[in-house]
């Protein structure tokens, strides 16, 4: 499986980003979940948001929750995080992660960026006042 993150950018706060997560190889039937990561510099890769296989259970760090929206396009194997009311501290090199197990919503799981088997190169936000 091979990820490629996509539309990172320089926005002014309070702004709008979308990013995608195109999602490629003959192994993408056996994800089961997909989700975002951020690291700021100098500190650790934080759990966004992650979405299971149906594209019905989703969830979401506290930083982002009622900001940031997960979504995927199945048609067309894209994953997007729609970012909005962008603050300064959502600057970080965002990385979209695929496993091959579901959410787990007993241990959470899912927040933990080791529970993750493929990765996308990252892409760079930065939120300006």
């Amino acid at each position: 499986v091979q990820l490629q993150a996509s539309g990172g950018g320089l926005v002014q706060a309070g702004g709008s980003l979308r990013l995608s997560c195109a999602v490629s190889g003959r192994a993408f039937r056996n994800i089961y979940a997909m989700g975002w990561f951020r690291q700021a510099p100098g500190k650790e890769r934080e759990f966004v948001a992650v979405i299971n296989w149906t594209g019905i259970s989703k969830y979401y760090g506290d930083s982002v929750k009622g900001r940031f929206e997960i979504s995927r396009d199945d048609a067309t194997n894209i994953m997007y995080l729609q970012m909005n009311s962008l603050k300064l501290e959502d600057t970080a090199v965002h990385y979209c992660g695929a496993r091959r197990f579901g959410i787990d919503t007993r241990n959470h799981d899912y927040e933990y960026d080791c529970s993750y088997d493929y990765w996308g190169q990252g892409t760079l936000v930065t939120v300006s006042s």
